[in-house]
């Protein structure tokens, strides 16, 4: 009788009418925060971006001073491995992937004194970086989103005197490696959380002239240029650990925002309180990978320490 039934079962099986995945698959626990193996090297003001199915985190300030690390953290291992050092020693970039090459944009070299409009490339397969066409305006601390394969570079600061920030956007193509300026942002502003909803860049919370932060949250509409008002983050902040997962951006921590974690739900136009950070991180690097939200490193309060934390947000 036992054998009759394990034939039946696996005939089951073979033609999809019952599955064991459920039991195979471990539960997700939602709204939950978990960590990762540290940062073989702690900097705050890096950036982070998804390559192959791994998320190098590149460059920024350690406690030995600005560097050129490139670290790879291979999430399905929890390991660490060390990359081709960026071209530069550079705090603040930004970054972004199409088709398989990774791009980073400016940054600073001596604290925020001066931008650069760098633009480098990186491919996996020679691992080389190339330099690529300049930004037009040379920036730090800004915010790059991919839409439909333009990289669209937001915002960020042209120095640190408390008045540099910027509303600027331009757009870069990487198959013609030319850059369009497009339609301003409707606050100047840096360090904000940003990402793409649908075929929505939304752009929230950052630094603003005059000093202390905005909890602005803006929409961008690629094929009208156009910026519209959406519903301000209540939790202002800058420089917060930051990615959009599917309806949703995610903003946690940051200057100013503690140990909080937020999120905007474009179609409702609504932000939402979530559980808090494990520990409070400004200025860290952010991904987003498989439906997770990756922070790495930044401050642990305003001036440090500098922490090597990794943290792994499950909505």
């Amino acid at each position: 009788m036992k054998a009759t039934f394990l034939l039946v079962l696996e005939a089951l099986l073979a033609a999809g009418m019952v599955s064991v995945a459920g039991a195979q698959s471990p539960e997700v626990t939602h709204n939950t925060w978990t960590s990762g193996t540290p940062l073989p090297v702690a900097v705050f003001q890096p950036t982070a971006a998804v390559l192959k199915a791994e998320i190098y985190v590149i460059a920024g300030n350690s406690n030995s001073g600005t560097v050129a690390d490139v670290q790879i953290y291979n999430p399905a291992t929890d390991t660490w491995s060390t990359g081709v050092s960026y071209p530069a020693a550079v705090a603040s970039p930004t970054a972004a992937v199409v088709k398989n090459i990774l791009y980073v944009f400016g940054g600073t070299t001596d604290n925020g004194e001066s931008a650069t409009n760098d633009v480098w490339a990186y491919n996996p397969k020679t691992k080389t970086w190339t330099v690529m066409a300049s930004m037009p305006t040379a920036r730090f601390n800004a915010q790059a989103v991919v839409e439909k394969n333009i990289i669209y570079v937001i915002g960020g600061s042209a120095n640190a005197s408390g008045n540099g920030n910027l509303a600027t956007v331009e757009a870069y193509d990487p198959a013609t490696n030319t850059w369009t300026e497009e339609a301003p942002m409707l606050v100047a502003k840096s360090g904000s959380a940003a990402g793409l909803i649908g075929t929505t860049i939304v752009v929230a919370d950052g630094g603003t002239n005059g000093g202390g932060s905005t909890g602005d949250t803006e929409g961008y509409d690629a094929a009208t240029n156009t910026w519209k008002s959406l519903t301000s983050d209540s939790a202002s902040r800058y420089n917060p650990c930051n990615g959009a997962i599917g309806p949703k951006l995610f903003a946690a921590g940051g200057q100013l925002g503690g140990s909080f974690t937020d999120d905007f739900q474009l179609s409702k136009d609504k932000w939402t309180t979530l559980a808090s950070l494990p520990q409070s991180t400004m200025f860290p690097a952010s991904a987003v990978y498989k439906g997770q939200l990756y922070c790495f490193g930044g401050w642990g309060a305003n001036g440090g320490p500098i922490i090597n934390n990794v943290q792994i947000y499950q909505p």
